[in-house]
């Protein structure tokens, strides 16, 4: 059996049934079952009278935990080979916590994550998709970004080729109002009655 395949086995084996992470110094009840040793703790509080598995519901009569060192080994064993399991691939990504590969994205935290992490209370009521469903998406995204850089240089092109139209033809108009000028300063220093007669062509 593939190490992956073997890891994968377990890993009903080594869950918490309360937190959905792997066990954390994992302890067993009266009725067998095992959960961490602050999760059932957290389960049970201070001043229950009776103890009632959260898994099954049998209620036992006095708060008894026994550590499970097999079973601590156990999640540690399952951890490496899913590790061993999911480097296998070139270039795969795993998860820190968990070792597994990163197959799901969370939109809410924005973040890919494992198939643990999803049953984790942390994503559990968030919106998860697979990751290259994520990744498609990002890529569509990212194809717009491209479009409308290129849409937006050729429109920074038609400023500025506009810019140039618009300045030589304002030259063009200074040129000829400057030309204009100098001609009705001229016709200014004529003798009043020269002034007159052309006046009317002046004005026009």
């Amino acid at each position: 059996m593939a190490a992956g395949d073997l890891a994968g086995s377990f890993q009903e084996e080594v869950t918490c049934s309360v937190c959905l992470e792997y066990f954390t110094d994992p302890v067993s009840i009266e009725c067998g079952h095992n959960f961490c040793r602050a999760c059932i703790s957290q389960c049970w509080g201070e001043s229950e009278p009776n103890f009632s598995c959260p898994q099954c519901r049998e209620t036992a009569q006095q708060r008894h935990l026994r550590s499970n060192r097999q079973l601590g080994n156990l999640v540690e064993l399952v951890k490496r080979l899913r590790l061993q399991a999911v480097a296998e691939p070139e270039g795969q990504r795993v998860c820190e916590r968990h070792q597994e590969a990163l197959k799901l994205f969370c939109e809410e935290d924005q973040t890919p994550i494992c198939v643990v992490c999803d049953r984790s209370r942390a994503h559990r009521a968030h919106t998860v998709v697979p990751i290259e469903e994520a990744a498609q998406e990002y890529r569509f995204l990212a194809e717009q970004e491209r479009l409308l850089l290129a849409r937006l240089g050729e429109l920074d092109e038609e400023i500025g080729r506009r810019r140039a139209e618009n300045a030589t033809r304002l030259c063009k108009e200074i040129s000829q109002l400057s030309t204009r000028i100098t001609e009705l300063e001229g016709k200014c220093q004529q003798p009043v009655l020269e002034l007159l007669q052309g006046v009317r062509s002046t004005m026009s």
